[in-house]
């Protein structure tokens, strides 16, 4: 059994999606009162387009993903 994909720094495989997590559970779950499970589905998918699309992003000289992702904006 692999533990790593890249078989070196396992600690930090999943520390990104960890961090996102963290993020979402924070700002979205933990602070809403969710009526049913079928808006504790959609309100994060709501946030995600949030954080992809409107909110700017430190790490990514404060562009958002899209931009980014899109190539509006090219790191040196």
């Amino acid at each position: 059994m692999a533990i790593s994909i890249d078989a070196r720094g396992r600690a930090f495989d999943n520390i990104f999606t960890e961090r996102l997590w963290r993020t979402v559970k924070y700002e979205e779950v933990y602070i809403k009162d969710y009526p049913d499970g079928s808006d504790a589905c959609k309100n994060p998918a709501h946030y995600f387009n949030t954080y992809n699309t409107w909110r700017p992003h430190q790490a990514l000289g404060n562009y958002t993903p899209k931009e980014v992702y899109e190539g509006r904006e090219k790191f040196s």
